[in-house]
């Protein structure tokens, strides 16, 4: 404690599979619980043209499995980061590794975070840190 401050616990990733904020976006960032507004509309149409190309791609050669946006992966433990792209791809080698509750303890091969004009550049940058 410093004079009087108490720090709040860190959240795990098991505590946010839990946690219901409807209309919003969640992620786990070292612990921390990151909240934040739906993206635009126009963001929703990028994500899903990405979608769609990425995953027939994938389909037609068997090669893994497309995540949609907003799906989370585990990517750091103790404290936990649990972080969520809004396009993703695992390869089909590692797909035993996707649990069907919860959320993979596996960083994608392949993401795509799409920018918006609001985003801040510390903040993207913290994100792609995350995922290398």
């Amino acid at each position: 404690m410093f004079g009087g401050v108490k720090a709040s616990a860190l959240l795990t990733a098991h505590d946010v599979e839990r946690i219901s904020l409807p209309g919003k976006q969640v992620e786990l960032v070292r612990g921390r619980l990151v909240v934040r507004e739906p993206p635009g509309t126009w963001h929703g149409v990028i994500a899903a043209r990405l979608t769609c190309l990425l995953g027939d791609f994938v389909h037609a050669r068997g090669l893994g499995v497309v995540f949609a946006q907003d799906t989370g992966f585990k990517i750091a433990s103790d404290p936990d980061t649990v972080r969520a792209p809004d396009v993703a791809f695992v390869a089909r080698e590692r797909e035993d590794r996707i649990p069907r509750r919860g959320y993979a303890v596996v960083a994608p091969d392949l993401l795509a975070e799409i920018l918006s004009p609001d985003d801040r550049p510390g903040e993207v940058l913290a994100k792609v840190a995350d995922w290398l």
